[in-house]
This record gives structure tokens, C-alpha cells and sequence, in this order.
């Protein structure tokens, strides 16, 4: 049995040794690779210590770069959950695939998802932790999660309130129990962290400092801030326990190396100015692959790619068809990941975002698409004239105006939000609370080499015109050969998309 995978999860996480594992040989009946889907709800790149972050400590992240390929400029399709989740399942962009594009709506059953091509092909299918989410899936019919058949019977006191109780680890042991003899497996593993709400200062519980917190530079370096850092550090550590344990299971049953396996987040950090936003810190996620000796160990990966590529990728390593009607718009990873990356074709990746909670008058959403392509960052709003985070005002449950300031619900509660809205008066903070909330010029463009935090516009910058008309042509380009409706007939049709999940809100109508 290799030992460096159990020493390295040990010594990096400072962890109580296990009982000794022994090696056991896997069953090679079937000799396509299993699969391993990890992800993380709501986290931003670079919050990893692969990437030299820090804040946090992730020796599971760790073991699966330093096996396989760390990559260095992975993005989301949505920097929402649901709507990036129901992207990564089908291989398609959010705006191709109707209700499922946008949040907490529901999942139309044409669709289909890789987890179910893969059980057809005889894989054993399972999800724990978040699948598909939030929105309601059993409204189109479909029998199950779109991330497969659903295992949380197990579950654990967790250390800290904000943490969810099922038992990540266990349950993919008890899926794994389940597996018909000689069957590969399709598993999807998702967290409910670092989703919000986090117990306040579990940092201090879990033994962090203040200054180990590295601030993004879209936000105010202040002591709140810091420890809303260190509590979301808190469950990325925990999320990557879960990780490590699933890793060394994998290790016991001696499938490691037959297992491919994928480390990655759905959205960006839950803070202003990210999650929810077509920016770099709400679509620039962490992302890890390894696959035993198919994949070089110790690679880094700087070519832009996005996670609408999982799915050709799993096809294309396993050898599964995929006869659907619908051609999938990504493409495979392998040819970065085996050392051929002049095959991979790809050097712009695409993203979008229609209705996050329900945070404006009417429940309307705020439409916007993105392309990264180079050192730049292309944002268009479609509606500039709607305030991006939400609504600024609220009314009450008896329909009276609430306290001006006191919405903007597409940001999350949350110790820096409130520190940003306390102290948007002072100078030294006004800037980080108008670039989270104040609204925004139809066009928006980033030099992501100079302003990774996307806080300088230069969209209206002469010196930046011709890169500006090249990356508004290609997005275009893109949004109405992928079929989007926002540049269509229709565009106006997710705003019919029914609200199936989540609090309902009114607010006062706009003035003329």
C-alpha cells in the first residue's frame, strides 16, 4: 500500500493517526476508470494551500494536485449554485437549458445529466451532501436528483452550528458498500461548505488568528472581515476532512488509481462582490485532478477552462457514448491533462446569471454574461438600470418601506455585508460598498493581470477599444450560436420561470 497519501493527510491537517490500512487488491472486472466528483459550495479561488493560500490548510486538495494537474484558471458557467450545478451535470451553458439556468426554479427532465448516462452504461450511481440545488426536480418528473440517487442516511455532530450534519465520508462508504461486485462507480460528493450561515467566530474555536486571514482586495481590511474569513476558512478545512477521508477510503480498497478524481466548487466565496456576480472571485474557482499514472503528477494548468468541460471529459476517459440530441458545448480536459494540450481548443470561457434570491421588485433577476478570455474579463448587464445586488429597500410584512440599505439580498447575511452597509459613509470604505452594490454601466471590462478584483472599469478606456470590440463581437458570437435567449426572440423569458425554493420578498416599485 502506498503510505503518502495517509502521512501527507496527517501531517498537513494535523490529524489523530487512523488504524493501520491494508491494501486489498480492486476488482478489475471492469476496467473503466471509477469517478469521484468533489465539490464545494461557494468557494473562491485561491482558497486552497495548493496555491499557496494561507488561510486555510487543505491537505486532501492538496494530495489530489500534487498526484495530477492543479489548475490555475478554472470558471463556473453561473457564479449561482443551482444554476452552475445543473451546467457542470448536463454540459451545457445555463442559458441553453431553460428553468434549470436560473435559481431555485425546477429541472426539465429532457435534460439530460451524466450521472444518468453513466448508470445506463452500467456504472453505480450515487450523490451525498448537495446534488442538484436549490429548486425542486421532482417537478419535471425526474425520479431522482439530477446528481443521482441521494445517500445522507448517515450522519454526525458537527464541531461547529454551521456545519451540516450528514456524515459526507460515511455515506461513501455505505455507497461504495452498496455496489454490485465488479461494478465502476459514479459519485457525486458535495458539501454543504462553506455555505452560508457560518458559526460566529468558530475560527477562534478552531484555533485560527486574525492575521492568517488574506483579505481579497474587493474588500475592506477590518477585523470583521477577517473573521468572516477565518469562518469561512473554518469549512473549507472541514470540507476537505471529508475529502481526505473519502481519498484514504479510496486508498484502503486499493482503488485509488483506477478512480478519476475531481476537486472543484460550484460558485465563488459568499461575500459582497462575489458569489452572484459575473466577477473573477464569483466565477474563478478552485479546480484538481488526478487519475493514478494516466495523469502526470505535479502539473499546473494556466490554460482558461470551464466546467461545462466535466462532462466530455468523464465521457472521453471512460469511453462512454453519449447519443443525446444535445451537443455538448464543452470540451474534454485529457489532452491538458495527458500532455497534449494543443488539442485543446478552447482559449475563452463564457459565463451567465439570470434571477440569484429573490431580491427585487416583481422577483426580477439581473441579467449578465462574461467572457474571460487572456488577461481580460468582459462583462454585459443586460438591465443596468436594476440595482446588481438587489434592491436597497425592502418593504415589511404589513407592505411598508423597510429601512433603506437594509436588502441587497443577493449578497448573503453576513458579518462583512453588514460592515460594508455600517460603514459605507467613510471614505475608506465607500469605494468596496459602491463597487458591491451600486449600479452598474451596461459594459464592464477587467484587465485581470492589473485588477484581478475587478474594481477599475475600462471599458470606456480608449487605450483598451480594440480589446473591448473584439471580446463584445466574441461574446455575442457565443451567447447567439449557443442559442441564448437574451440575444433572441425571447429575452425576457426567465423572468416567466417560477421561484420554487426560498423566501419570497416584496419591495416598493421602482420610480419612473
Amino acid at each position: 500500500m502506498r503510505t503518502d497519501l495517509h502521512k501527507h493527510l496527517l501531517c498537513a491537517a494535523g490529524l489523530t493517526p487512523l488504524a493501520a490500512l491494508s491494501g486489498g487488491c480492486a476488482d478489475t472486472s471492469d476496467t473503466r476508470p471509477n469517478i469521484l466528483f468533489v465539490i464545494a459550495d461557494d468557494q473562491s479561488w485561491p482558497y486552497a494551500s495548493a496555491y499557496g493560500c494561507k488561510t486555510v490548510s487543505t491537505p486532501g486538495f492538496d494530495y489530489v494536485a500534487g498526484h495530477g494537474a492543479l489548475f490555475n484558471n478554472a470558471y463556473v458557467t453561473s457564479p449561482g449554485s443551482s444554476p452552475s450545478r445543473a451546467s457542470i451535470l448536463t454540459g451545457l451553458y445555463p442559458w441553453q437549458i431553460e428553468e434549470a439556468g436560473t435559481h431555485a426554479s425546477s429541472f426539465p427532465a429532457r435534460y439530460t445529466c451524466y450521472p444518468d448516462v453513466f448508470r445506463e452504461a452500467g456504472y453505480h450511481v450515487g450523490y451525498t451532501g448537495k446534488g442538484w440545488g436549490p429548486g425542486d426536480w421532482a417537478a419535471s418528473g425526474r425520479e431522482h436528483n439530477p446528481a443521482g440517487p441521494e445517500y445522507n442516511e448517515c450522519r454526525l455532530d458537527p464541531p461547529y452550528s454551521g456545519i451540516s450534519k450528514i456524515d459526507y465520508a460515511a455515506n461513501f462508504r455505505k455507497f461504495l458498500a452498496e455496489r454490485p461486485e465488479g461494478a465502476p462507480f459514479c459519485f457525486w460528493l458535495g458539501t454543504h461548505e462553506p455555505h452560508r450561515p457560518y458559526e460566529n467566530a468558530s475560527w477562534v474555536k478552531a484555533g485560527h488568528a486574525l492575521d492568517e486571514a488574506e483579505v481579497p482586495g474587493f474588500l475592506p481590511d477590518a477585523d470583521p472581515v477577517r473573521g468572516d474569513i477565518l469562518d469561512y476558512a473554518v469549512e473549507i478545512e472541514w470540507f476537505d476532512r471529508h475529502l481526505g477521508s473519502c481519498l484514504e477510503e479510496l486508498e484502503r480498497r486499493g482503488e485509488l488509481d483506477r478512480t478519476i478524481v475531481i476537486v472543484t466548487a460550484d460558485n465563488g466565496m459568499s461575500f459582497p462582490h462575489a458569489k452572484a456576480n459575473c466577477y473573477d472571485a464569483g466565477l474563478h474557482v478552485p479546480l484538481a485532478v488526478c487519475w493514478g499514472e494516466r495523469i502526470r503528477p505535479r502539473q499546473v494548468v494556466e490554460s482558461p477552462v470551464s466546467l461545462v468541460d466535466v462532462f466530455p471529459t468523464l465521457l472521453e476517459a471512460s469511453g462512454v457514448t453519449y447519443g443525446a440530441d444535445s451537443v455538448l458545448v464543452g470540451e474534454s480536459l485529457l489532452p491538458l491533462l495527458e500532455g497534449r494540450a494543443a488539442e485543446y481548443g478552447s482559449e475563452a470561457v463564457y459565463a451567465g446569471r439570470e434571477r440569484h434570491s429573490c431580491s427585487r421588485y416583481n422577483n426580477q433577476g439581473y441579467p449578465m454574461r462574461s467572457i474571460r478570455s487572456g488577461n481580460y474579463l468582459l462583462v454585459r448587464n443586460f438591465h443596468p438600470e436594476r440595482w446588481p445586488a438587489g434592491d436597497p429597500q425592502a418593504l415589511d410584512k404589513k407592505g411598508r418601506p423597510a429601512a433603506m440599505h437594509g436588502a441587497y439580498y443577493d449578497i448573503d447575511a453576513a458579518p462583512s455585508k453588514t460592515y460594508l452597509i455600517d460603514n459605507r459613509e467613510n471614505p475608506q470604505v465607500k469605494s468596496y460598498f459602491d463597487a458591491a452594490v451600486a449600479r452598474r454601466p451596461e459594459f464592464e471590462l477587467y484587465n485581470l493581470k492589473s485588477d484581478a478584483r475587478c474594481l477599475h472599469n475600462v471599458a470606456d478606456d480608449p487605450h483598451y477599444s480594440d480589446i473591448f470590440e473584439r471580446l463584445r463581437s466574441r461574446l455575442q458570437m457565443r451567447l447567439a450560436e449557443t442559442g441564448d435567449p437574451r440575444v433572441g426572440v425571447d429575452p425576457e423569458i426567465w423572468e416567466s420561470y417560477p421561484r420554487l425554493e426560498g423566501k419570497m420578498r416584496t419591495f416598493p416599485a421602482p420610480k419612473e
